[in-house]
């Protein structure tokens, strides 16, 4: 079998002896999705036979950190889900670590990395500052972030979604079903994806000539209590003032929407006879609840992977092309909208 002039195994020799491309090798170094079972385990088998080691390679116990802020939301179930198989796939095991936010939880993180030697990061975390950032490069880590909060500096790999082209889409649904009074449950005001949801929203009622009152942009968090407060909030506000209710809801998350689900009902109002509700993230149960949830389908999964999948050339000394990289989200039209009722 060939080796490279410096004796080490070459990703061509091991594609030679497999039978297979140098590009489908790649593939399986990288964890691609796009290369059957038994063509991955024939190589995976080879190299280690070889004892291959890429090119550049700076692994040292092949461990990758997945940091989230929480790790029992059904958002962040889907990131793992997606990071995890494209680690699994590339041989690379994953440790999950919870943040809990910004603070002593965040340091404590930052410790058990460097204790345990780990070869990289992808972060899903809601404060990264620069103090953090500078030790990750101190300590020779390459790191991922997912939906960043806020503005990420030049050259910092990061994935996320066309969160303002799906809130667009999701307003416009409602719109074109005849909706006029529509409302925006809003996520964090400190969170990018928040503001450009936020900021789809009106950009379509503005495109439709609708008028956004003031108070029908409710900021909370992305969970069911959050949505449940505000939406319970928005009635209020609307019963105190005499103001017609709105007719429908956008919420920024589905957990949210859930939230307003549960708020509409304690009021004896129906979904969507009486309001309709969009949500954004599509996580499974959206298809289980009642009435099913229309919601902007986020791509998690597919960005957990890529997260990862970037993670692991960085590791391998390759440059990233593309240091910002956003995934296309969906809306998927369920059984929670429907047009307004004429007397409303």
């Amino acid at each position: 079998m060939s080796t490279h002039p410096g004796g080490k195994v070459t990703i061509g020799a091991i594609a030679a002896e497999a039978g297979v491309s140098p590009a489908t090798v790649s593939k399986v170094l990288n964890g691609r999705s796009d290369v059957s079972a038994a063509t991955r385990e024939r190589v995976q088998q080879i190299m280690a036979r070889r004892h291959y080691q890429r090119r550049g390679a700076r692994r040292r116990g092949g461990i990758v950190d997945l940091v989230l802020n929480e790790l029992d939301s059904l958002w962040s179930i889907e990131i793992i889900r997606g990071a995890e198989e494209a680690l699994r796939g590339a041989g690379v095991s994953m440790v999950l670590s919870a943040v809990h936010g910004s603070g002593a939880g965040t340091s404590a993180w930052l410790d058990q990395l460097a204790a345990r030697r780990s070869d990289g990061a992808v972060l899903v975390v809601s404060d990264l500052n620069l103090r953090q950032r500078t030790r990750l490069t101190s300590l020779g880590v390459p790191f991922v972030l997912v939906d960043p909060v806020g503005t990420v500096e030049a050259g910092v790999p990061t994935i996320g979604a066309t969160n303002w082209a799906g809130a667009v889409a999701a307003t416009e649904h409602l719109i074109g079903l005849g909706h006029r009074r529509i409302a925006h449950l809003a996520g964090p005001r400190q969170l990018l994806c928040s503001r450009a949801r936020a900021d789809g929203f009106r950009a379509a009622m503005e495109g439709a000539a609708l008028e956004v009152p003031e108070g029908a942009v409710r900021h909370g968090e992305f969970n069911d209590p959050s949505g449940h407060a505000e939406t319970t909030a928005l009635l209020d506000e609307a019963e105190r003032s005499g103001r017609p209710l709105p007719t429908a809801l956008f919420a920024a998350s589905d957990l949210q929407a859930f939230g307003a689900y549960a708020a509409l009902r304690g009021r004896g109002l129906r979904v969507p006879h009486d309001i309709s509700v969009v949500g954004f993230d599509d996580v499974p149960v959206t298809r289980w609840s009642d009435p099913s949830l229309t919601t902007v389908r986020q791509p998690l999964q597919a960005m957990a992977a890529m997260a990862a999948r970037t993670l692991l050339r960085l590791i391998d000394g390759e440059d990233v092309d593309l240091p910002r990289v956003e995934l296309a989200t969906q809306l998927v039209v369920r059984d929670s909208t429907a047009p307004p009722r004429r007397d409303g």
